[in-house]
């Protein structure tokens, strides 16, 4: 005979259960990845809760470093002088897409963040940040991207720039592998982000509509697009992503961000001082 406790314990269990599974929030119908390139696809996610203005999908660009390249580009490691938006950067230098490559500071060109791409080091500083994206690895054996948590195990930067030829610090959002790391708050942008999936895939991520940073994640960590780390770039109207892969073309650029310009009118891209871009990998010899 079964008792009425049984019954209990095990309603209270399917309850938690059920309980767990409602805070996870679930993508709305989505788009099927498009092929635009080999090696490179693109996806439109449909928020689960919208937000205030701007309801359009969250753009997902993935992109296989084997056959793409990598490249921070901006005025402190070319002959720039002044920004350009991700489309001017994108067809200066021959670049397929551009986002992004994260906040910079008061003079309008220094990267917040620790910058080396190759044999340049646009900015020597080690802040406070707990997310490097790390690409040109030195030897054949490592990934060719991989996006590191400064508060890890065994990880730190000496350690990445030994190993990696680039790096970028950048404001954390997601933590290996695939941990919500940003508080819930009523500050809300449009945002660019960089993020890695569970095949070691670059992802550039962007969205027009407005989320807070903490919303944002559950949207991107309930879409299936295998999120494992994600790092902030920019947000509002600077935030943008350009994109020029065959036929297919798409310049994406932010507006709403909360204190500073809360409608969605912006009907035009920044320039900014720095990019990330990737083009087509040469074949190795």
């Amino acid at each position: 005979m079964i008792s009425a406790h049984y019954f209990s314990a095990k309603c209270l269990c399917i309850f938690a259960i059920l309980l767990a599974l409602a805070e996870v929030p679930r993508a709305g119908v989505d788009s099927a990845w498009q092929l635009l390139a080999p090696g490179m696809e693109l996806r439109r996610i449909s928020p689960f809760a919208p937000g205030p203005v701007s309801n359009l999908p969250i753009i997902v660009l993935r992109i296989d470093p084997d056959l793409w390249e990598l490249s921070f580009i901006g005025v402190t490691n070319t002959s720039e002088s002044v920004g350009k938006t991700a489309r001017g950067w994108a067809e200066t230098y021959h670049l397929t897409a551009a986002i992004n490559a994260g906040m910079f500071d008061k003079d309008g060109k220094t990267h917040l963040g620790y910058v080396r791409e190759g044999g340049k080091v646009s900015n020597p500083r080690v802040n406070a940040y707990q997310s490097v994206a790390a690409f040109n690895p030195r030897c054949k054996q490592l990934p060719r991207f991989r996006m590191f948590d400064l508060d890890g195990d065994r990880v730190n930067m000496d350690g990445i720039l030994r190993d990696y030829g680039s790096a970028v610090q950048n404001l954390r959002l997601i933590k290996h592998p695939g941990v919500n790391q940003w508080r819930q708050e009523d500050k809300k942008w449009s945002e660019a982000a960089l993020g890695e999936d569970n095949k070691g895939r670059i992802l550039f991520i962007f969205s027009r509509s407005p989320f807070s940073m903490h919303d944002l994640n559950r949207e991107l960590l309930s879409a299936g697009i295998g999120l494992v780390a994600a790092q902030h770039l920019e947000g509002g109207p600077e935030a943008q992503l350009y994109v020029h892969a065959g036929s297919v073309e798409l310049e994406a650029f932010g507006s709403f961000e909360t204190s500073f310009r809360e409608d969605d009118g912006n009907n035009v891209a920044w320039p900014v001082p720095n990019i990330l871009g990737v083009r087509p990998r040469k074949p190795s010899h």
